[in-house]
């Protein structure tokens, strides 16, 4: 029997009001927590704002909504047990494992099936360059209002930085050619071993315009095994993703519990600013984006919010990778085109990396007391935007980038160092951003080519 109009609203009423008064508990017992009073009656406040969550979660269970309690859960365990919080991780790390296990076979069947299945090798170009010329357009984008953001709010000025010795920035980079050459396997088992997914991507280009060169009856057998192996990492991505809620909620318990909510507020205002920043991103580039290539927003958004949310909690995109995938293609972009532009995405188009490093290198050199002008400002996004391609396979890229970027600049390392004790709270915004903006990549460019 359903529910008439006057019970179907009367119940999204109560919910609403369940949600809200479940926030306030929440939002007062950490506000309590943050103010040193009794213990007891912050976890005792938070303990009530989770059990009302739970009934309107198990009324409508879905993936988002078990893997956002579980994140919930996940911080109240890291801020009032944090030694049990930081033994959780083990959870996290065997579901990245798992992922990772799946991640290469599947770009590489889903990229050779649809390019030697259904005769897209003339397509393959096509849509290289689409993707390209994308992923150049809204990183660059993402880096200026990143700059932009950091000009306002001046988190950085002010700040007394800590007497640490200067390092040395790693070598990330030496040059525009070893990032070329990195995108080419000199060996497929090495690079699948390594994780080395754009490699894989590469690969897969050739291997699927060779099969689809040759006569039908040679290439239809090991066709014919290839979508079947893709089926089948497909069908094990969902087995996998049962165990999403509790790796996103270990994975966030390890973050607070190991940090700490104090050590939130030192360095707040530059949090504040990038999650405002990646706010206004999403305000005036991601959604025209959307509206311009006339794909539905309400839709795309139900296809990205799993992956994103997992890749927030465990701040690793090679997590969301294969939901990603699946549920864009079920969104209904070509399986082909899915398994080129995302994989490819991971080095060209991390969206949320660029506005974060832009806004980390100024606010480093507010900290450090220098004044640099517009002219050094821009100099310092053409630097950035060369340095951070190809960072994917690289464990915090960004901040590497940002480390030989600083000692290019004669940033004080400090300032960069002081950094690093946000930066896994920064690193879920961007990691988030990241697999949204590849998502979006995907579409627009299925859209462009009608398919």
């Amino acid at each position: 029997m359903s529910l008439g109009p006057s019970q179907s609203a009367k119940e999204q009423t109560a919910v609403r009001i369940a949600m809200l008064l479940a926030a306030m508990l929440l939002a007062v017992g950490l506000l309590a927590s943050l103010l040193h009073a009794q213990p007891v009656f912050g976890i005792a406040l938070r303990c009530c704002g989770l059990s009302l969550l739970l009934p309107m979660i198990l009324r409508r269970p879905s993936l988002l909504a078990w893997t956002f309690l579980a994140m919930l859960v996940g911080a109240e365990l890291g801020a009032d047990a944090p030694h049990i919080a930081v033994a959780a991780q083990i959870l996290s790390e065997i579901f990245l494992r798992l992922i990772r296990a799946i991640v290469a076979p599947l770009i590489f069947g889903g990229i050779v099936t649809g390019i030697a299945g259904h005769g897209e090798l003339k397509g393959v170009g096509r849509v290289a360059i689409k993707s390209i010329v994308f992923f150049e357009i809204i990183t660059t984008l993402g880096m200026i209002i990143g700059l932009i953001a950091i000009n306002i709010s001046q988190a950085g000025v002010g700040v007394v930085l800590p007497a640490v010795a200067e390092t040395v920035a790693p070598a990330g980079h030496t040059g525009w050619h070893n990032v070329v050459l990195n995108i080419f396997p000199e060996n497929i088992a090495q690079a699948v071993a390594q994780n080395q997914i754009l490699q894989v991507a590469v690969f897969a280009l050739l291997f699927g315009a060779a099969l689809a060169t040759l006569p039908k009856a040679k290439s239809a057998p090991l066709l014919n095994v290839l979508q079947s192996l893709t089926d089948t990492m497909f069908r094990i991505t969902r087995i996998v993703m049962y165990m999403a809620p509790a790796a996103a909620g270990a994975a966030l318990a390890y973050t607070v519990g190991s940090m700490g909510l104090a050590t939130l507020l030192p360095l707040g205002k530059l949090i504040g600013t990038y999650y405002i920043g990646l706010l206004v991103f999403v305000l005036l580039v991601l959604f025209p984006t959307l509206l311009i290539a006339r794909i539905p927003v309400r839709k795309f958004w139900s296809a990205v919010a799993e992956p994103a949310a997992i890749g927030f909690a465990t701040t690793t995109s090679e997590a969301a990778l294969p939901q990603s995938m699946e549920n864009m293609e079920a969104f209904g972009v070509p399986r082909w085109i899915v398994s080129f532009v995302i994989p490819t995405g991971y080095s060209f188009n991390l969206t949320g990396s660029s506005l974060y490093l832009s806004m980390a290198a100024i606010f480093a050199a507010q900290a450090g007391g220098i004044h640099m002008g517009w002219g050094e400002q821009v100099m310092i996004l053409a630097t950035l935007l060369l340095t951070s391609k190809g960072v994917a396979g690289v464990a915090r890229g960004s901040l590497v980038v940002l480390m030989a970027t600083a000692a290019t600049m004669h940033i004080p390392m400090a300032a960069v160092l002081m950094i690093l004790g946000v930066d896994t709270l920064m690193d879920m915004g961007r990691t988030g951003m990241n697999v949204i903006g590849n998502c979006m990549a995907a579409a627009v460019v299925a859209k462009r080519e009608k398919a």
